[in-house]
């Protein structure tokens, strides 16, 4: 992961801890995912805390020159939304959601 990815995701995650998402993961997906390199995951508490939290969150990648690839002006309330930006794919999701699709477990490290 270069220095600037490094700084990118440490940002993100401490602004998803600041907007009260639960249980920040970053998972660094690099050579073994075509598409990006990390991927943040965060638990959000309901579907107006997720529209809230992602609207916010395109003015801070903004602010860091991050690309929104397939932005949607109003994020579904389905209970999970992705923001792509390229080298970082930020996962916000309901904990029903996240528990069942389970993506820590999907991309651990196979090393570890």
């Amino acid at each position: 992961m270069t220095e600037q990815l490094s700084e990118d995701v440490n940002v993100l995650k401490h602004y998803l801890e600041e907007q009260n998402c639960k249980d920040v993961n970053v998972i660094d997906v690099e050579g073994r995912c075509s598409w990006a390199d990390v991927l943040i995951i965060a638990t959000v508490t309901s579907v107006a805390h997720l529209r809230g939290v992602a609207h916010e969150l395109w003015g801070e990648l903004n602010d860091l020159g991050l690309e929104v690839t397939d932005r949607h002006k109003t994020p579904a309330g389905d209970g999970w939304e992705l923001i792509d930006t390229g080298s970082i794919v930020i996962h916000l999701m309901s904990a029903e959601l996240r528990d069942f699709y389970s993506l820590e477990k999907l991309w651990k490290n196979p090393e570890a």
